[in-house]
């Protein structure tokens, strides 16, 4: 066969190994950190706004499930687009805790301002990474 046959062949699946691998990735980095919140809950619960501390134990443990559930959910084809929109709707839902932290960073003195405000914009390119990543 001619080249030019199969150059069509080799980009789709270069294509598909790219996509398990940014699946894989991210069901790996949503489980990691799901586990970390019950491992090392304290830095978690430190960053919940001032108006859920009541709930901050609470609230952290209920997100590490979700990541938990999501990640795992990634890895399974019955349960990946659900999962992708899970995460989407949690790294929403999170924002306040990274808005928190970039709005009271004497509250955070270990953490260089500038990382605080960079986080912020990382929040939508998760968001997108889990919806693409999960899409296929």
């Amino acid at each position: 066969m001619s080249s030019f046959v199969q150059g069509p062949e080799l980009v789709l699946e270069q294509e598909q190994t790219r996509g398990r691998r940014s699946r894989l990735a991210l069901a790996l980095f949503f489980i990691g950190g799901g586990i970390n919140h019950f491992a090392m809950p304290g830095p978690y619960e430190q960053i919940v706004p001032p108006k859920l501390k009541g709930k901050a134990k609470l609230l952290v443990q209920v997100s590490g499930v979700a990541e938990v559930a999501g990640g795992v959910g990634v890895l399974l084809p019955q349960t990946r687009r659900l999962s992708g929109v899970g995460l989407v709707v949690l790294l929403a839902a999170v924002f306040p805790a990274n808005w928190h932290m970039a709005r009271a960073p004497e509250s955070f003195p270990k953490i260089p301002r500038a990382a605080l405000y960079g986080r912020l914009p990382l929040q939508p390119l998760m968001m997108l990474w889990a919806w693409r990543a999960t899409r296929r």
